[in-house]
């Protein structure tokens, strides 16, 4: 039985459903950011964000790249359940939960289907006129053009031994593609 985003067993017991719907947003998409720091999203990646435009976006600065990160809601709500699962009286996820949340926007899509970019948030990733939107893993990350053009034009050996660090100790299934 399904009742209100929660399913039940045979025997009454509560089992999460796991049939939501996650994005698999792909593209590497290059536009212009206007005077009042807004970003209009191009068309195919409008497309790809059917499903989650009438709903709210998070914006927040990347962990680890001078870039932001935009989030669907449903995104970022998955994030956030793994966060929250953290204890806050452990000193060490106490600053993790600050830091990683440090900056968070909650945004909306205005008519023009454009982003608004804070100040802050705009500072943080050094972004300029020229911006490129990597959309991949379910989020899309907001690059300034030049920075974005340096953390991806790596020399080809350093690709290979990351990828063989990172993806070599999978054992593909026989569907997998190497």
């Amino acid at each position: 039985m399904y009742l209100c985003g929660k399913s039940w067993d045979d025997n009454s017991t509560f089992v999460r459903e796991q049939s939501i719907h996650m994005l698999n947003l792909i593209g590497v998409h290059e536009c212009k950011m206007d005077a009042k720091g807004r970003i209009s999203l191009p068309a195919a990646l409008k497309k790809q964000l059917a499903p989650a435009m009438d709903d709210a976006f998070v914006l927040k600065r990347s962990v680890f790249n001078k870039c932001l990160e935009l989030y669907p809601m449903q995104e970022w709500n998955g994030v956030m359940e793994k966060v929250n699962s953290l204890n806050r009286f452990v000193k060490k996820h106490n600053d993790f939960i600050r830091l990683f949340t440090a900056g968070v926007k909650l945004v909306e899509l205005d008519g023009a289907t454009r982003v608004g970019i804070s100040p802050d948030l705009k500072s943080f990733a050094n972004l300029s006129g020229h911006i490129v939107l990597s959309a991949h893993s379910g989020i899309v990350e907001i690059w300034d053009k030049e920075a974005y053009e340096s953390a991806v034009n790596v020399d080809n050996d350093d690709f290979g031994l990351l990828a063989e660090e990172v993806m070599g100790g999978r054992n593909p299934s026989h569907n997998e593609l190497s």
